[in-house]
């Protein structure tokens, strides 16, 4: 009864490749998370800096920024399950020789910054194929269903990975919070290796790759869903989830508090961040609505904008669980829509755009917000990131709508 009622609720999992995908991704993000940390806080500890610690971030994130583009005209021309085989091993061994640094006392801030670049190239490739694979695993009916069981794994993992890491790290060290994310891969391997699903049709594509590039480029400028979708997604990602940098200035300048009520900043995050995912997996057939986007975009902005005025921890908590939540919503919803309204022939292509505008400019939402915050203060920054991406999606929306 109970079995039933979950595949009632969650249709993905009723498809038998996804479950084989999923369930192995359930383990692995735990430890990628689990090794995230684990990075920083060895970083941090052998430079005491927090420039060199951000220039981690610049090392693993850069690839992104760089190589999305060429990368979607690979996943395009060679099938996918094939590409993440070659990416999951590439993170595995990564994971493992980080560990065996630490082991044998050899980890310095240069090798690991070098890993660090390693781990972005693999996931240049690894982000946008893991998303383009999705339709093959699921069908277009259960998209929605795929997007928001993985939000869900991707936020329990991130609020669970970081504590497991603190508790292990006391007791253990670093080096087994990078083999155990090494192990953490296998049963993702195994997955792939039982997943028998019929792939998309592979073109056999001749021309030059920055033909391919500006192929997929005119593909999602042409279709207004796409174009509205991406541009939305880039402007959210510049002003609105710089979390990582707002957060500690909010608790210290807005509030006044200290360590203690930034973690609970974040955990109120996760918990709304969790909560919209497991709304958007359930029962979730069809296709978004271009509403649910523009609200739940313009919802998050607002958000920012409201947040210097609240001054007790209470309502701050309550603040960034809802940041959290409308945040999800309008990622889940993103990439439901690119998704089903982008042709076989250019999912990879359209994928590493999504990719490039989710994650690759990360580095520039975060130096970008560090300087608004700097020049005008914690107050100031979320004010002038909020009204920008408020304008932002709004211009958006009014080019969008008046476009031939």
């Amino acid at each position: 009864m109970m079995l039933e009622t979950i595949k009632t609720t969650y249709p993905a999992l009723t498809q038998r490749d996804f479950r084989y995908f999923w369930f192995g991704q359930c383990i692995s993000l735990l430890g990628t998370w689990m090794q995230a940390t684990a990075q920083q806080w060895l970083v941090y500890s052998l430079t005491k800096s927090a420039l060199l610690l951000g220039l981690l971030g610049v090392a693993q994130y850069g690839p992104i920024m760089c190589l999305s583009l060429p990368a979607g005209v690979f996943i395009d021309r060679y099938p996918k399950k094939r590409l993440l085989l070659f990416t999951q091993v590439s993170l595995m061994l990564q994971a493992f020789f980080m560990a065996l640094l630490i082991w044998t006392e050899q980890a310095t801030y240069e090798n690991i910054l070098m890993l660090a670049f390693l781990l972005g190239l693999a996931n240049t490739l690894e982000q946008p194929t893991r998303q383009a694979m999705m339709p093959e695993l699921v069908g277009r009916d259960y998209i929605r269903s795929a997007v928001g069981l993985n939000s869900a794994i991707v936020n329990v993992a991130r609020m669970v990975g970081p504590a497991l890491a603190a508790a292990l790290m006391v007791e253990y060290g670093a080096g087994l919070l990078f083999f155990l994310n090494g192990i953490s891969f296998i049963p993702v391997l195994w997955g792939l290796a039982l997943i028998q699903t019929r792939p998309a049709i592979v073109q056999d594509h001749t021309a030059k790759v920055l033909q391919e590039i500006r192929a997929g480029l005119m593909y999602a400028r042409t279709n207004r869903v796409l174009l509205q979708g991406l541009l939305s997604m880039l402007i959210v990602s510049v002003f609105v989830m710089n979390f990582s940098m707002m957060a500690p200035l909010y608790a210290a300048e807005i509030l006044g508090e200290g360590l203690d009520v930034y973690g609970l900043l974040l955990s109120a995050l996760g918990a709304g961040s969790l909560a919209a995912a497991i709304l958007a997996a359930s029962r979730a057939q069809g296709s978004p609505s271009l509403n649910v986007l523009r609200g739940s975009g313009l919802a998050a902005a607002a958000l920012l904008v409201a947040g210097t005025f609240l001054h007790h921890v209470a309502a701050a908590v309550v603040l960034f669980s809802l940041l959290g939540f409308c945040c999800i919503l309008f990622i889940t919803t993103t990439l439901s829509l690119v998704q089903l309204h982008t042709e076989d022939a250019f999912r990879g292509r359209v994928m590493s755009i999504y990719s490039f505008v989710f994650l690759g400019i990360t580095p520039v939402g975060n130096l970008l917000t560090g300087v608004l915050m700097e020049w005008a203060g914690a107050a100031g920054g979320l004010v002038a990131c909020g009204a920008a991406a408020i304008i932002g999606l709004l211009l958006i929306e009014w080019r969008t709508k008046n476009k031939t």
